[in-house]
């Protein structure tokens, strides 16, 4: 049974809890997510409580949700479907661009040792920067800034996660990806498609086209120089 836009918001943790349940059987076990530590992850961590509350009844929903700020959390695949494939084993420094109200900041910090996240929207930033000392996960820094840039005095990072979709993989988040490091991100504009790319331990850069995608697109210098 899919869950309608109409149903009732839960009214309690333990309501919340089966619908996060459904999520993840429903639509990330079926449908090919295996990582376990992924899918732990995801049954932890409290989707609802970033989102606004106008539009928590859709939290668990095989869909975006709307965060305000004309930006939404990504669809729970698609959010699994990334972390999967950045192989994580817990050992890594992760750089994730585009941390919205911290949910995927949240995923990875079960993840993985170190989250650094950048969010160029102020109020959200503020929002993440909330929930992860709310659910205190201490291994977890946000910057409100332009991701374009990265965060070049913490490189270079094991992994990279981008949640915004530029028209070109930007050379500075290429420049500070550890080599036999691996990055993910949307690339394109109208007609997306999630990229995988490696760097090898020689430096040499090898990419991986996976699925269509519709995500918003990085805003700041990415526009201008796009």
């Amino acid at each position: 049974m899919k869950w309608q836009w109409w149903e009732e918001t839960p009214q309690s943790e333990a309501e919340y809890a089966a619908r996060r349940n459904r999520m993840i059987e429903t639509q990330l076990q079926r449908r090919g997510i295996q990582n376990e530590r992924v899918l732990a992850a995801m049954r932890d961590v409290p989707r609802h409580l970033f989102v606004p509350e106008i539009f928590r009844r859709m939290a668990y929903d095989d869909s975006p949700v709307p965060i305000g700020y004309e930006q939404t959390i990504s669809q729970p695949f698609i959010v699994a479907y990334m972390l999967q494939y950045l192989k994580l084993s817990g050992s890594e420094k992760v750089l994730e661009i585009g941390a919205g109200s911290g949910y995927q900041t949240a995923l990875l910090s079960h993840l993985c040792r170190k989250v650094y996240a950048i969010e160029i929207i102020q109020e959200l930033a503020a929002q993440a920067v909330k929930m992860m000392d709310a659910l205190e996960m201490r291994n977890a820094k946000i910057r409100c800034t332009d991701g374009y840039l990265g965060w070049p005095e913490a490189a270079p990072f094991d992994r990279i996660i981008v949640s915004a979709a530029p028209g070109h993989i930007p050379q500075k988040l290429l420049d500070q990806l550890r080599s036999g490091g691996r990055m993910i991100l949307p690339l394109g504009d109208f007609d997306q498609r999630l990229l995988v790319v490696h760097k090898s331990k020689t430096g040499k850069v090898y990419r991986r086209k996976l699925v269509p995608v519709k995500f918003v697109p990085m805003t700041g210098l990415a526009e201008k120089v796009n």
